[in-house]
């Protein structure tokens, strides 16, 4: 058993000078001259990378030009001022150009072009990267490569696994794609808002931003009324006019707010219905056996989950360390739903899980990983209940360390149901009815573990950002009642520190037993951001070491430097931006954040795909009979990995963006009134503005801020006026008045009511340096402002 092999062809092609294909994929590239074994000028470095994106990590490049001894290390340091200066960044192993697409990417086929060959589109992209690029799809014949096996064949409206390459015709798609697997096959259907028009009929108006308007005969409107949220499918496409559509479905008012996750789920491409042939095999799944199971059900394990949890796939329980040798010392016990007994690979049931990749939450509704058969039954730890589960015993020495772990394929029942605040209740003096008879044998002893493994924790400093999370809750009919902070518990502290450290036990043991498996990684911030974040500390006074060897407790200094101060939130944010999205992979680069070297997700099998392969892994590995991992799944993990990546986003997008709708549905009859917020962006367009008792953000055009000229100053994180030197920054309280509100892009328009605050010394002295290069933008007398996210 092993990883999929890397590409270990002579990128020279067949003699050593000349750089020629990338690889037996890629179209031909016009050749790059080099002198093998000597290191290349950065230009041939950032044109290699560009027409070689599978070869762009340090060792490949190495490789590749033949580099030896001092010219490898003077390659990392050329490298590393590339990365400064924001010329090249990393993209999990590999190095990619700012902008530039990774070599393996998740696409959506979105047009043809004038010559019917298929263009996609990245299914996700960070907004502020502009438009994102086109790719040009290249169909093989159905033999496949060489005539070997059957090619995968995609077409418009499908989301692929596509392997990218630069093109060679620049006057076309900046890249060509190779079509891995088709992911999912949408067929066709579109989502909009329904409009009558006078005589019958009427058009659908596009909710997404590329979607285009269409005309509804009388025939096809299937009973929708105006302002409905309907699904069609397009009937018929003519040389010219618009298309014409059909409705399938009403999804209902577009003001409730089942319709306005459902826009969500729609344009992100979220599957949401389980095929029949799922849900059969969800229905027919019988208990688990006791098949290579230990018996713990007399194990007081308990769950701690949220009030209003349906599913609950962790429970744990913790006890003094009897050994002699291990004197203050605790042994915890992590017990996981056995999520791969049920789930095996490529059943039905184990491809829509993989096409979905993860649970994806919203308000009021989740759209599950699994059927509610599997996720809410017989993976559910449910009280009282035999439930089969992955185990894990950790032991800690009485300083925090963990000193050893075994893992463990059980039977147990669930000894309690808590809620956080119930548990938290019972520790602070004031158990009820359940948790009086459990307080000393079971909480107490959990907690006073969570006290000996928080020793291990600060010792070992993980990233401390203060970013509280809001939680919107609902009126009965779907609309905003209100936008709360919940607290943060020991409770939840305790639950988290547990999963973290029994995440890392799975990985641990995986790695011992040389088992491929996929990893949570996380990078460090990349040298161009830290020197972002280094100068805009600098004009706080806070200094950043320079280097590349950060660590997170680096990051923890600095928020401690601005704790109580008033530059407290604005640090915090600034510090959070600077850093790298954690992502899934193969190849392990340890966990930046965390602070960790060993780190893979094994604790939510019921919700994320991640864990059910690392459950595989595990159950294979150990011997634990069946639904172990197969040969298939292990070369696969580099694709894999890659899709649940982009799945993830795709989840998180589409939970921020209901929100946004939500919230601005909410605030949409309140035009014109005028609320407390929070800078909470700067940009050369204008100021982003946060309203903390909303949850909300939204945006105030530069053109609205007054008259005099306003210069953009990304150091200081401010836009300020020149001839007052009165500006905004990153952080400052605001009064705006709420201008205009789109409910069905999510966006609010404001106006600045209060004035601008004197900049700091250095922000006058930038402006009178004349230093404009750096970004300055004039209000332009009679410019409509931007009407948000369209």
């Amino acid at each position: 058993m092993s990883r999929i092999p890397r590409d270990r062809t002579n990128p020279a092609g067949k003699r050593p000078g000349k750089i020629g294909r990338a690889g037996k994929d890629a179209p031909a590239v016009e050749p790059l001259n080099i002198v093998h074994g000597a290191l290349p000028s950065r230009e041939v470095i950032l044109r290699f990378i560009a027409d070689h994106p599978q070869k762009a990590s340090k060792r490949e490049l190495a490789k590749a030009f033949g580099l030896k001894g001092d010219n490898r290390v003077e390659l990392k340091h050329m490298l590393q001022e590339l990365e400064q200066e924001g010329m090249l960044q990393k993209n999990r192993k590999s190095l990619i150009r700012p902008g530039a697409l990774p070599p393996v990417t998740v696409l959506d086929i979105t047009t043809r072009d004038k010559d019917g060959d298929l263009i996609g589109r990245p299914a996700e992209w960070p907004e502020d990267q502009g438009v994102a690029p086109a790719v040009s799809i290249r169909q093989q014949s159905p033999a496949g490569r060489q005539g070997k096996g059957k090619a995968p064949v995609a077409g418009l409206g499908d989301r692929i696994l596509a392997k990218i390459f630069p093109a060679v015709d620049r006057g076309g798609p900046a890249y060509t794609a190779r079509i891995i697997k088709v992911i999912d096959r949408r067929r066709g259907a579109s989502m909009g808002v329904f409009r009558t028009a006078p005589g019958g009929g009427g058009r659908l108006l596009p909710i997404e931003r590329r979607g285009e308007e269409m005309v509804i005969d009388p025939d096809f409107t299937g009973g929708a009324t105006d302002g409905d949220l309907v699904e069609v499918e397009i009937a018929r496409l003519g040389r010219f006019g618009l298309p014409r559509a059909k409705v399938l479905s009403v999804v209902g008012s577009v003001g409730s707010e089942k319709a306005i996750s459902m826009i969500a789920i729609h344009a992100h491409g979220i599957p949401h219905v389980f095929p029949p042939a799922v849900i059969a095999e969800a229905d027919a799944a019988k208990p688990a056996s006791m098949s290579h199971r230990e018996d713990w059900r007399d194990v007081p394990l308990i769950t701690i989950d949220p009030a209003d949890a349906k599913d609950h796939d962790d429970a744990v329980y913790a006890e003094l360390d009897p050994s002699p040798d291990n004197p203050g010392g605790v042994i915890v016990t992590v017990a996981i739903a056995d999520v791969s007994w049920y789930v095996r690979p490529n059943s039905p049931l184990d491809r829509e899980a993989l096409k979905r990749g993860n649970s994806v939450y919203f308000p009021d509704r989740v759209v599950p990983m699994l059927p509610e058969r599997i996720s809410n039954d017989l993976c559910s730890l449910k009280e009282g209940v035999d439930r089969p589960a992955l185990a894990v015993r950790m032991s800690f020495s009485g300083e925090g360390r963990k000193i050893g772990h075994t893992f463990h394929r059980i039977m147990m029942k669930s000894a309690a149901k808590l809620s956080y605040q119930q548990a938290q209740a019972a520790i602070d003096g004031k158990p009820d009815d359940q948790t009086g008879p459990m307080l000393g044998p079971i909480l107490k002893p959990l907690w006073h573990a969570y006290e000996v493994m928080k020793r291990g924790r600060d010792r070992r400093q993980p990233l401390e950002l203060d970013m509280p999370e809001r939680k919107i809750l609902l009126k009965p009919d779907g609309t905003v009642d209100r936008v709360v902070v919940p607290p943060r518990l020991d409770a939840h502290k305790l639950i988290e520190e547990m999963m973290i450290q029994a995440n890392v036990c799975a990985a641990e043991t995986l790695e011992k037993k040389r088992q491929p498996l996929i990893y949570r990684i996380h990078d460090g911030p990349t040298l161009a951001k830290q020197e972002i974040l280094r100068e805009f500390l600098a004009t706080l006074g806070i200094s950043l070491a320079k280097g590349g060897n950060m660590r997170a407790n680096n990051f923890n200094g600095i928020l401690a430097k601005a704790d109580g101060t008033p530059h407290q939130t604005m640090v915090n944010e600034m510090v959070l931006r600077s850093q790298s999205q954690a992502i899934y992979g193969p190849e392990n680069i340890g966990h930046f954040g965390l602070n960790l070297m060993k780190y893979a997700h094994f604790t939510s099998p019921i919700r994320r795909y991640a864990d059910l392969i690392v459950h595989r892994a595990l159950v294979g590995s150990l011997g634990f009979g069946e639904g172990g991992i197969t040969p298939d799944e292990e070369a696969a993990l580099d694709d894999i990995a890659a899709e649940i990546s982009t799945f993830e986003r795709r989840a998180m997008a589409a939970e921020r963006e209901t929100v946004d709708r939500l919230i601005a549905h909410h605030l949409s009859g309140r035009v014109g009134e005028e609320f407390a917020g929070r800078v909470s962006g700067v940009t050369k367009s204008g100021l982003f503005v946060a309203l903390p008792d909303y949850g909300a953000d939204g945006f105030v055009p530069i053109s609205t801020l007054g008259t005099d000229y306003f210069i953009y100053d990304e150091a200081h994180q401010a836009l300020s006026g020149e001839r007052t030197g009165l500006g905004y920054r990153l952080g400052d309280s605001v009064t705006v008045k709420l201008a205009e509100a789109i409910p069905l892009a999510g966006a609010l328009r404001f106006e600045m009511i209060s004035e601008g605050r004197e900049m700091p010394a250095a922000v006058r002295s930038f402006h009178k340096a004349g230093r404009r290069d750096r970004g300055q933008v004039r209000k332009k007398p009679g410019t409509r402002p931007p009407r948000g996210r369209h």
